[in-house]
């Protein structure tokens, strides 16, 4: 009884948290807006008053946007991460950590240097699809779960590998780019949300949403993905069609989030382990939760992003990385007590 109830209260607690979150990060920053004056703005964008011109520029044009792009970024990593940790059967699987963020970084950096305009606008996030398509099937590949459970230390050297040719590649382009797509390529190195507009927020909206959507729907077979594969099978799910399910979505989901904001760690690890270890290991509400947590986090960490050093920008992939690394060094260090013991 306890748990459906902590459960439902922490819906409504990351519900007023998201909010909340919203309302500071539309607020504050370099030029401090009153909530009234932001109010007034979301209430009439269009509204002709010289009074308040600055703060609807500031607010639509610049915080809205990128608030929202926060909101979708932290769900759509902290979700491909929980259902990356049901596929691998592994909790310590990220797309950043088992090199899938690197992948699909590295197809948005050819686009860059290789000038590569086949889809006029959509080539940057169709090439870091298929980018992190490619490599998140050939991590499961290399670090296919056996049927008593993922092996932490596989998953773990074939994202370092990963990572290490992909950062390899993404170095040599780099080496190769001019002094104009330098900029660009800083930005996709540390992650930030300093460029977003509205195109590129109801660009990826749909496709977050879509992603998200689906992969709820997959809870059920993730549930039983995790009592072994043997047992999926006798209990109805098509195994091979849910591994390329959860493959395409997972990548879908990390290759929208680098293909606009850059790479940016550690979310999808951080966020679906708190989750679990408050309301339990079922997908059903593990997903949502996990998107509501991962876009609260996100949005903070781009307030912090922009007020810590005012007027500069402190790359958002950084602050991400101070928070998960040490948490990520404290988990292995966890679930290895007990095997030492």
């Amino acid at each position: 009884m306890r748990r459906p109830a902590l459960t439902q209260r922490l819906y409504q607690g990351l519900a007023l948290a998201a909010l909340a979150g919203l309302g500071i990060s539309l607020t504050t920053g370099v030029v401090s807006l009153p909530l009234n004056e932001v109010l007034s703005a979301l209430t009439a964008p269009w509204a002709d008053d010289a009074n308040h011109a600055l703060a609807h520029a500031v607010l639509w044009e610049l915080r809205l946007p990128r608030a929202l792009m926060a909101l979708l970024i932290g769900a759509a990593l902290a979700v491909a991460g929980a259902a990356m940790q049901g596929l691998f059967g592994n909790p310590l699987a990220d797309p950043g950590i088992v090199g899938v963020s690197s992948g699909a970084s590295l197809g948005a950096v050819m686009i860059i240097v290789l000038r590569i305009d086949t889809l006029g606008a959509w080539t940057l996030p169709v090439g870091a699809f298929c980018s992190g398509f490619v490599t998140t099937w050939l991590i499961y590949l290399l670090a296919k779960p056996a049927s008593n459970g993922g092996d932490n230390s596989r998953l773990l050297l074939i994202g370092i590998a990963i990572n290490a040719v992909a950062g390899a590649l993404t170095g040599y382009l780099t080496y190769l780019a001019s002094v104009e797509q330098l900029e660009s390529l800083m930005f996709w190195s540390m992650g930030s949300l300093a460029r977003v507009s509205w195109l590129p927020v109801m660009t990826i909206a749909p496709l977050t949403l879509l992603g998200l959507l689906l992969l709820r729907r997959q809870a059920v077979p993730l549930d039983l993905l995790a009592l072994g594969e043997r047992q999926a099978r006798h209990a109805g799910v098509d195994v091979k069609r849910l591994r390329l399910k959860l493959i395409t979505l997972t990548a879908l989901l990390t290759a929208a989030a680098v293909a606009f904001t850059g790479t940016i760690g550690f979310i999808g690890l951080v966020v679906p382990h708190l989750m679990r270890t408050l309301i339990g290991p079922g997908h059903r509400h593990l997903l949502p939760l996990s998107a509501l947590g991962g876009g609260i986090l996100l949005m903070l960490a781009d307030l912090g992003a922009r007020s810590l050093d005012p007027p500069n920008e402190i790359p958002i992939g950084i602050l991400t990385a101070t928070l998960g690394g040490p948490f990520f060094l404290w988990l292995v260090a966890r679930r290895r007590g007990p095997e030492a013991s």
